[in-house]
């Protein structure tokens, strides 16, 4: 007898579905411990320069840490600003470590000394990233600033003497470091690291240098197909969903997490929805309240509405709203577009179009604590840059959050 629809077993739920509505705690938090920096990169996401006086102390960090614990969060994100510059960054680390939290922090390498690169290679449970925007000097310093590249490079030469195993590349695509993408790939494999890539956000001073720096169309197109040959070999968490209109979905979660499954605790304790959307909308509440980060989480009413179904809006038409979900929030939010409207680098050309029929009104991103001494933001510099083939051999990853939200989870 032939089967009927009846008995057919229904559809596996996909792993989006089990997420849309949010989780009990997050699974990776980002965690932006000060803004200060000794850098005035052109696209920082938090504006950072000068530290803020009012940033969680020692003893308040660690209370986040043992209720982070208690919540089985098991990673987090840690960011800044530069967040070595703190004098009790390296306790901090110690702190999470050995309470379970796994840390992965972004450097752009001004406190890695061997002394430290050694420790830190000990330790199984952490994980670094050396920021560079650039695969040569000329390229990179036009954006972070006159010596970045030789400091990350510096960073890297130490960790990989040590024997870090668990080190990362990461870097920010623009339109001038689009076409390096195989030189970023030869410096990481150099150096024992895995490649990262993210978007470029207008949020923090980015909303500024966003329109001179973000990817042309024919760039996005480049990246993708560069992307597809890699396979899993990149890094790139949920970054460049939004690509996937182009052809195939690229691995990740394929999905805005904000207030779902990630979110930002800034350096005053401020939790926000989204690491890129650090503006007064997305903000949710504060740890130093008397629930602490877990009631946040679980009670805010931000949260609440995220984790609520979404409309789709216009995208709801495109073939392609299962795999790109509208795009990213916090890049059509500081472009002044919907959020229920196209992402303003949709590759299909409709962020263009809404992007043309816009007010051109932005919202300003919330606190900007660049250094008052900071020289006039610089244009990037105007390169032909050439495409090459990818050649590299395939690298495994090497943490839980590495590639996807996702990785390493099981669901019953």
């Amino acid at each position: 007898m032939s089967s009927t629809v009846l008995d057919r077993p229904a559809p596996a739920p996909r792993l989006i579905d089990h997420f849309e509505s949010g989780l009990n705690s997050p699974i990776c938090l980002t965690w932006e411990l000060t803004y200060a920096c000794n850098l005035s990169c052109i696209h920082c996401l938090s504006a950072s320069g000068r530290r803020d006086p009012r940033e969680l102390s020692t003893d308040e960090c660690k209370a986040v840490i043992d209720e982070l614990q208690r919540m089985q969060v098991f990673y987090v994100n840690i960011g800044g600003g530069e967040p070595t510059v703190r004098s009790d960054f390296w306790e901090i680390v110690d702190y999470a470590t050995s309470h379970d939290i796994g840390v992965k922090f972004s450097t752009n390498g001004v406190k890695i000394t061997s002394e430290i690169a050694e420790k830190l290679a000990l330790n199984d449970y952490v994980d670094i990233q050396i920021s560079m925007d650039g695969a040569t000097a000329e390229v990179n310093d036009a954006i972070r600033g006159p010596g970045s590249y030789d400091l990350a490079i510096r960073a890297l030469e130490r960790l990989s003497a040590a024997g870090m195993t668990r080190l990362k590349l990461s870097v920010v695509c623009t339109r001038t470091n689009i076409g390096q993408l195989d030189q970023f790939k030869e410096i990481a494999d150099r150096y024992g690291a895995q490649l990262r890539l993210t978007r470029l956000r207008p949020a923090g001073r980015g909303a500024d240098s966003w329109h001179d720096l973000r990817p042309t169309q024919e760039q996005q197109r480049e990246l993708y197909q560069w992307l597809v040959a890699r396979g899993e070999e990149v890094l790139t968490g949920d970054s460049f969903f939004h690509l996937s209109a182009l052809g195939e979905s690229l691995p990740g979660l394929n999905l805005c997490g904000a207030g779902r499954v990630v979110c930002l605790i800034d350096p005053i304790g401020d939790v926000y929805a989204c690491p890129f959307a650090i503006h007064e909308e997305f903000l949710a509440g504060n740890i130093r309240g008397e629930g602490g980060f877990g009631e946040v989480w679980r009670e805010s009413e931000l949260f609440t509405r995220l984790r609520a179904p979404q409309t789709g809006g216009a995208c709801n038409s495109c073939p392609f709203f299962d795999t790109c979900r509208g795009g990213c929030m916090a890049a059509k939010f500081f472009t002044g577009l919907p959020l229920d409207g196209p992402d303003p680098e949709c590759v299909r050309g409709f962020g263009d179009d809404a992007l043309a029929a816009s007010s051109g009104e932005r919202p300003k991103p919330s606190g900007d604590h660049s250094h008052r001494t900071s020289p006039p933001r610089p244009r990037p510099v105007a390169l032909k840059l050439e495409m090459q083939r990818p050649t590299a051999p395939m690298a495994p990853p090497v943490s839980a959050c590495n590639v996807s939200p996702l990785a390493g989870m099981q669901l019953n």
